[in-house]
């Protein structure tokens, strides 16, 4: 790049799903953010550490960033014109308001929320919730729907407890499904294993609301639900390769994988051995 030319962002991934949006990239030195309206709840997590520059109020304020620390601005902010003192990796969320909106008790109602403000603060959950919705989507793909939508609920969650104007009104669900509605979405899961599953159609088989259900799902087996399903779609996959006539490729596809790679990955975690090697061993 010649010295006339003005500083690129380097995009290094990018992906969204569900009311998610997520940017991993490089952000220039010195090259003025303009002011802009989102419209989606926006957090920046630090990959490194650098100083920010923002114009607020007329004038330029700094402040002083660490690996790991974080900016929320809500979605009814506007963003202010910004730049960064150096080349720095930065991890971006887009969260659209409505999934914060399903997530609140509806005897309250949403527009009683609003998400304030944070423009300096450390939080290791939502840093650890960005590092790991950023692995997932980068190596699950498509198949990643049930774990990237269970993981916005939590962070959605936890903006609302810790961040939001009426932080005692986000509640905590105790005591688990009623046996008979486990029973319920327990049979669903097994009899859709093939279909690319999301915590929203889970929360329907049982008429309650996608955080709650997680929150009571997990209470009731010890596991999330993309970690119940994932241990199902395996213990089926298992049974499958007993059949020779069937590849590993259909297997994956009859389990609900969309593709091999992801599937193999996923079966090693559980199994600690690959799907051929186990079929080789049968």
């Amino acid at each position: 790049m010649s010295n006339n030319e003005p500083p690129q962002h380097l995009h290094l991934f990018e992906a969204g799903w569900d009311g998610l949006h997520l940017l991993y990239e490089i952000e220039p030195a010195n090259d003025p953010m303009p002011e802009v309206y989102l419209g989606q709840h926006f957090i920046i997590i630090a990959l490194d550490d650098f100083r920010a520059s923002y114009m607020l109020n007329g004038r330029w304020q700094h402040i002083d960033y660490t690996q790991g620390e974080i900016a929320i601005i809500p979605a009814t902010q506007l963003f202010p014109q910004a730049k960064v003192d150096r080349e720095v990796p930065l991890l971006e969320l887009f969260l659209e308001p409505a999934k914060l909106a399903r997530v609140v008790d509806e005897s309250i109602g949403v527009e009683q929320f609003e998400l304030l403000p944070q423009w300096h603060l450390r939080d290791p959950l939502i840093q650890h919730l960005g590092l790991v919705l950023k692995a997932e989507l980068e190596t699950g793909g498509a198949d990643s729907r049930l774990y990237v939508e269970s993981m916005t609920t939590a962070l959605s969650a936890h903006l609302l407890r810790r961040y939001s104007s009426r932080q005692e009104d986000i509640k905590s669900y105790t005591g688990g499904l009623p046996k008979h509605k486990l029973r319920e979405v327990v049979s669903y899961i097994h009899d859709h294993l093939d279909e690319n599953l999301t915590l929203t159609e889970l929360s329907n088989v049982v008429h309650i609301s996608p955080h709650y259900f997680a929150s009571l799902f997990k209470q009731s087996t010890g596991l999330s639900p993309h970690q119940y399903v994932m241990k199902c779609r395996i213990e089926r996959a298992k049974q499958l390769l007993l059949k020779r006539e069937l590849t590993i490729v259909e297997i994956s596809q009859q389990v609900g994988f969309q593709n091999q790679s992801h599937f193999t990955r996923v079966f090693r975690q559980l199994t600690k051995t690959t799907p051929k090697v186990y079929r080789d061993k049968l």
